[in-house]
């Protein structure tokens, strides 16, 4: 018998800068997600290419109202790789000082956990950057880019101790990054944003969180139902022409995700 939706699949959102929205791209980390939950959840991606967090608190409401019908059951956050570029001389650009850094996340973080007693948060930190690969991929449409793995580790770090302080789950991808053999020279595309092999570890170190998080209901891929996993006569015939053989958990295709 065929089966139907009885439930409603969790909805999960990825909301931050360019990390994020190109998280589809090259072998990308939001890729890999919407692959690996293909029959467990919907997957949103929420964006914004050059975005600071300080842009992202000003749009905050708008992405994620209050009043919306369905509130997601996870939102990824990323905001931090353009807060810690260096200041420009006229006060334009992405930099945002560390402490309005933290404040902003910390309003990000109480806007969305408004939404929902069931709502889950995950920060992502920043990754480390390549100095040199930034230094020869700079484009001379820009002003000087400052970037440097010094900011990313101190902002890096006031998120991690925000999400103590507020009780959240965090990514630290800038030590996971660090970890990898020749990690300049496998996790970036420029410098900053990731290449496949990057998104690789930001998809590891986030599926270690959703297994190891006490969240009920467990958010993890393996603990959440598929959708439509019952037997039926269409799917494809077993060799032995009598039964057949439902694919809907079949992962072959993808890497050995845990």
């Amino acid at each position: 018998m065929v089966g139907t939706v009885t439930t409603r699949r969790p909805l999960f959102v990825l909301f931050g800068s360019s990390i994020v929205q190109l998280s589809y791209s090259n072998g990308g980390w939001g890729a890999h997600l919407s692959d690996i939950y293909s029959r467990k959840a919907d997957i949103l991606l929420r964006g914004y290419w050059g975005w600071n967090s300080r842009r992202a608190l000003q749009v905050v409401h708008q992405v994620f109202p209050k009043d919306a019908a369905v509130q997601p059951d996870l939102v990824i956050v990323y905001f931090g790789g353009n807060d810690s570029m260096g200041p420009h001389p006229s006060g334009l650009g992405p930099h945002v000082p560390l402490e309005e850094y933290i404040e902003n996340m910390r309003k990000i973080a109480i806007h969305l956990k408004s939404l929902s007693d069931k709502i889950r948060i995950i920060f992502l930190t920043c990754p480390p950057v390549n100095e040199e690969q930034l230094r020869k991929s700079a484009s001379t449409i820009f002003s000087e880019l400052k970037r440097s793995n010094e900011d990313c580790g101190r902002y890096s770090e006031a998120c991690i101790q925000l999400c103590r302080d507020l009780d959240l789950k965090v990514v630290d991808l800038f030590t996971a990054f660090q970890k990898k053999d020749n990690w300049k020279s496998l996790c970036f595309t420029d410098g900053v944003h990731l290449s496949s092999e990057g998104s690789k570890i930001v998809v590891d170190e986030i599926l270690e969180v959703l297994k190891e998080a006490e969240w009920e209901p467990n958010l993890h891929w393996k603990s959440l139902p598929t959708e439509f996993a019952e037997a039926s006569p269409y799917d494809l015939v077993a060799a032995n022409g009598v039964n057949t053989i439902n694919a809907s958990e079949w992962t072959y295709h993808r890497n050995n995700w845990h």
